[in-house]
């Protein structure tokens, strides 16, 4: 399982938001570059770069933040209003090692499968964001204020011979809120979707939850606010 310390940008500050609103952000300073270098001294080998920017307007896209972190040396996972395939091409020119789809991935899947056979199912991650409907995740759009009109397990049948590798999937009723994660969702994704890695993301609170996503046999975990909240270190983390 890979850790995956995560970094949200906003206009070049480290930034959470609280269950994506953009009026509720906590600000964690200005130097993103010296975040990732301490994640990369910790032992970590990858971060999950969230573009807020370029979520909230995609001209304003922070690529020479991008290619910056990804000198570093760590690989880069980086997403945020990921709306074309230039997007896609952009990103990974500028040093990312994979791309987050999430605005397109739900609502058009062909799309992103012509994606994936393009630039390579190690380029391409997929985030599907979900809100629990009587127990039944369903996808979510436009900043989590639409229902798709589809459960994530219709969904997941239109990838099926996608050749989609990396998957990440938000309970986002309990993203930013330090919950803890939804271990049944990730539990019914994995049993049913061997094929691929899913990465826990949103509610990560204590090491238990990462000691809970490895023992789902999870490919990943991405973790945010609790490291910048000093919940435990990226160390005790890894040591999980």
């Amino acid at each position: 399982m890979i850790l995956y310390p995560a970094i949200d940008v906003l206009d070049g500050r480290v930034v959470r938001l609280a269950k994506g609103d953009f009026s509720a952000v906590t600000d964690y300073g200005d130097d993103p570059v010296a975040v990732a270098e301490s994640y990369l001294n910790a032992g970590a080998k990858w971060l999950h770069l969230v573009d807020l920017s370029g979520a909230r307007d995609g001209q304003r896209r922070q690529l020479s933040l991008v290619e910056n972190i990804a000198a570093t040396g760590i690989k880069v996972q980086t997403g945020g209003g990921v709306r074309s395939a230039k997007d896609v091409e952009t990103l990974l020119e500028s040093g990312a090692a994979r791309v987050v789809v999430g605005s397109l991935a739900i609502p058009e899947p062909e799309l992103v499968m012509g994606w994936l056979s393009r630039f390579g199912a190690e380029h391409i991650a997929a985030a599907f964001d979900v809100k629990l409907k009587d127990g039944v995740p369903m996808p979510v759009v436009k900043g989590w204020t639409e229902e798709a009109g589809i459960t994530l397990g219709g969904l997941l049948s239109e990838y099926r011979l996608s050749g989609l590798a990396h998957a990440l999937v938000t309970d986002v009723g309990r993203d930013g809120m330090l919950q803890g994660i939804n271990t049944q969702l990730y539990q019914d994704l994995v049993t049913s979707r061997k094929d691929i890695a899913w990465q826990a993301s949103g509610g990560v609170a204590t090491l238990e939850d990462i000691r809970q996503a490895r023992a789902l046999k999870m490919g990943g975990v991405i973790i945010g606010r609790a490291l910048f909240e000093g919940r435990f270190t990226l160390a005790e983390a890894l040591a999980c």
